[in-house]
């Protein structure tokens, strides 16, 4: 019985090890690189980098912090294990100041990179507000999405997309072009309820609350089609609020916008078509039965 029970944590161990093995064995250096986000947000725009610069940072900095951890753990286990020999309690210790300088030094050191790192990372994002060269007001409704291209006076209106049980639901669905090399503004609201703006190869998202409009300042760098879609339950046919964003040249996208003003859709479409009369800002009624 104790030669079995010796064995068994050998063959956990084992096992353990082969099945690690295999499974990071299947993952691309590609997938490594960009630290399993979307492989293809490699170079997608001119934040993701800095995303994944981030993300990268904080899991080996806590991967590294774990397996110190681990290591003393073990090594406390295995170097002041019980032996037969030993009579009574194990000499009992208060304190060790070194090793309490260092548990306090190196977390300090370690929250004080993320910190620095952090704000850089969002400097280069979340507060980037370089001027739009395109500006493009997305618009979400349920369930669908409309683009106006402000800066070329032209709208796009799109349409529920119908699951049909295809391998490619989104092939006709709502698209969303972009030039490549060309600082865009995108300017979010909603039509109706909460929605949220999610292209994962972008690394970035923003909820789209009524009443409210927020941005994303970015410069779409690497040409492609990349799928997006509604990241908040906004009701019965969430699932089918998908939509495609083409990053095209600057010749493309200009065609593509002279496209829709020879469809007949110039001009943006405005609040008109707004299904907002349920929502009423309590700071405005506030500030209108003060005046």
């Amino acid at each position: 019985m104790r030669g079995k029970r010796r064995i068994w944590p050998r063959r956990l161990v084992a096992v353990g090890a082969v099945a690690m093995t295999a499974l990071l064995a299947g993952c691309s250096r590609e997938v490594w690189e960009v630290g399993f986000f979307p492989v293809e947000s490699k170079g997608a725009t001119s934040h993701t980098d800095a995303y994944t610069a981030l993300w990268n940072g904080g899991w080996i900095a806590a991967l590294l912090v774990g397996l110190v951890t681990w290591g003393l753990i073990l090594w406390c286990v295995i170097a002041f294990r019980r032996k037969k020999s030993d009579r009574g309690l194990p000499v009992q210790l208060a304190y060790n100041m070194p090793i309490e300088i260092l548990y306090t030094v190196i977390p300090i050191i370690l929250v004080v990179g993320f910190f620095f790192h952090n704000v850089s990372a969002l400097e280069k994002t979340i507060d980037d507000e370089t001027p739009g060269e395109q500006v493009i007001e997305v618009v979400g409704k349920q369930w669908a999405w409309d683009f106006n291209y402000v800066t070329e006076d032209v709208h796009y209106a799109g349409v529920q997309v119908n699951l049909d049980g295809t391998e490619q639901p989104g092939y006709d669905a709502p698209t969303l072009y972009l030039p490549a090399d060309t600082d865009i503004e995108l300017v979010m609201r909603s039509r109706d309820v909460i929605h949220s703006f999610w292209v994962p190869a972008f690394l970035e998202k923003r909820d789209m609350i009524p009443g409210r409009e927020s941005s994303i300042h970015l410069r779409p760098l690497k040409e492609g089609t990349y799928v997006g879609k509604c990241a908040e339950l906004c009701g019965e046919f969430h699932a089918e609020m998908l939509f495609n964003v083409e990053v095209v040249p600057e010749n493309e996208f200009i065609e593509y916008t002279d496209s829709l003003r020879e469809q007949g859709n110039t001009g943006i479409l405005g609040p008109d078509y707004d299904r907002t009369e349920w929502y009423q800002n309590p700071y405005e009624q506030e500030e209108g039965a003060e005046q």
